[in-house]
């Protein structure tokens, strides 16, 4: 992994701030602890928690939208190609 530059970082950290971007990790932090209080995930276990309708499509921090799903799964979904009209390919 290459190390990122001071432009970049300022870059990042600058969209980062944005009042927008911090209400969205705000909700998804919400979500991750409501997920932990359930028991359906736990710290280090390699799970990540899922709003099955985005955020940003209009979905909420409601029980019935949020699924435990893995790392890899979750934090790795824009690089993949649906097939056949699925979420995931």
């Amino acid at each position: 992994m290459t190390k990122s530059s001071a432009k970049e970082l300022r870059t990042k950290r600058a969209y980062n701030d944005r009042p927008e971007m911090r209400e969205r990790n705000k909700l998804q932090k919400r979500a991750w602890r409501a997920a932990v209080k359930a028991g359906k995930i736990k710290p280090g276990d390699g799970k990540s928690v899922e709003h099955k309708k985005s955020l940003d499509k209009g979905g909420g921090n409601t029980r019935e939208n949020i699924s435990s799903v893995s790392l890899k799964r979750n934090k790795g979904w824009r690089g993949r190609k649906s097939k056949g009209g699925a979420k995931w390919g």
